[in-house]
């Protein structure tokens, strides 16, 4: 069983479309994969998502190892037990989290200043619980031996998220200390590839912020390493769609045409996964459709109001449309605008539940549309039609 097959490569862009193999099932791409960092999608359950047609889920190491504890979880026989889905999970390994939740804003060298609740060393990450304060250690081992245990079919090397605005030589550094931790990642990984009796597949992950030499340089050396899958990381990747796709452009010519390439955290817009196809992106997350959902945001297709509708506006008070008039999913075919407002109003729960039905529906759709249009070699027609 191969990996990774690419089933087609459009001809008039770097858009293409594939097939990735795992013991729990197959996965079409290019593929958005939601977000259920803590084992569950926010508001829905796996019978939502299996009726969504979600192929894949994302959970993460970093707070399923605070809660429940990876221990649990690998008692329970794994993740997909654990949790009731039976098809490819992905987990990250926690270095955004790390870096995000601990206060990691440092541009500089300086090991004394690394934010409330992290501290960074060449051999690893110290940090603290944001539940309880208790103290914590993730290193390049601990965090393959985490995952190991949750049982993703996918998982990810260690790394360390460098900031969007971080300094050349705090990137440099960062950079360094991510391709140290990426060959260790990967000895351990080569060591217990299927603790619970199926192949885990590994991804490294490429790092060097806003720096097109250091993209370039990072993308030559995890290339080098025998990764199952390239990931673009960072905290530019997502939160700035223009440095998004200039470090896509610069990568792209070095990594490898036959492994997935997956953009992390990608997914703020409809725009940005499709502009993230066009530049070779097979692969990308992003907890944004269903936070959005949860404040009353909604996906749809016009442009004018930059694919979003506020729900809470009070002009959809009468509004007996549909969130969307092109989109088929079960809220848009069953509820009308003006009751989405009212249950938002009434602050109800299933307003949230709906609304997320509807935002990862639109998403999904777009990816099998995006998938036909590259087969028909038209990606870029649909490309025109959203930007």
């Amino acid at each position: 069983m191969s990996f990774f097959t690419i089933i087609h490569q459009d001809q008039h862009s770097k858009a293409r479309t594939g097939l990735i193999q795992t013991d729990h099932g197959e996965i079409a791409t290019p593929v958005f994969m939601p977000v259920g960092t803590q084992g569950t999608v926010k508001t829905l359950d796996q019978a939502d998502l299996t009726a969504l047609g979600a192929e894949i889920i994302l959970s993460n190491t970093y707070h399923l190892h605070l809660r429940p504890g990876e221990n649990l979880v690998a008692a329970q026989g794994g993740l997909h037990r654990f949790v009731n889905w039976n098809k490819p999970i992905l987990t990250d390994s926690g270095g955004f989290q790390v870096f995000s939740l601990g206060g990691q804003r440092n541009n500089t060298t300086d090991k004394t200043d690394q934010g409330r609740l992290v501290k960074i060393d060449d051999d690893g990450v110290t940090f603290r619980s944001y539940i309880d304060g208790s103290e914590h250690r993730f290193t390049p081992e601990i965090a393959i031996d985490i995952q190991h245990q949750l049982g993703a079919d996918i998982i990810m090397a260690f790394d360390e998220c460098t900031p969007d605005d971080a300094a050349e030589e705090y990137a440099r550094v960062a950079m360094e200390r991510t391709h140290r931790w990426a060959e260790r990642s990967l000895a351990t990984h080569r060591a217990n590839s299927a603790y619970h009796g199926y192949k885990q597949f590994l991804f490294g992950i490429i790092q060097g912020a806003g720096y097109k030499h250091r993209r370039e340089e990072s993308a030559r050396f995890i290339s080098s390493l025998d990764f199952d899958g390239v990931a673009i990381g960072g905290e530019s990747i997502g939160y700035n769609m223009r440095a998004t796709a200039d470090i896509l452009d610069w990568v792209y010519p070095i990594i490898p045409a036959s492994k997935p390439h997956y953009a992390m955290g990608v997914g703020l817009s409809p725009v940005d996964l499709l502009i993230a196809i066009e530049h070779g992106v097979d692969m990308f997350d992003c907890v944004a459709p269903t936070r959005l959902a949860r404040h009353g945001r909604l996906l749809c297709f016009d442009k004018n109001i930059d694919h979003r509708l506020n729900i809470k506006n009070a002009q959809y008070k009468n509004d007996t449309r549909p969130i969307d008039e092109s989109c088929a999913c079960s809220t848009c075919c069953a509820y009308t605008r003006s009751y989405l407002y009212h249950l938002f109003a009434a602050e109800e729960m299933t307003g949230m539940r709906l609304a997320s039905i509807h935002n990862l529906h639109f998403l999904l759709n777009l990816m099998r549309e995006a998938r036909a249009a590259i087969a028909a070699d038209c990606f870029n027609e649909l490309l025109s039609r959203w930007k």
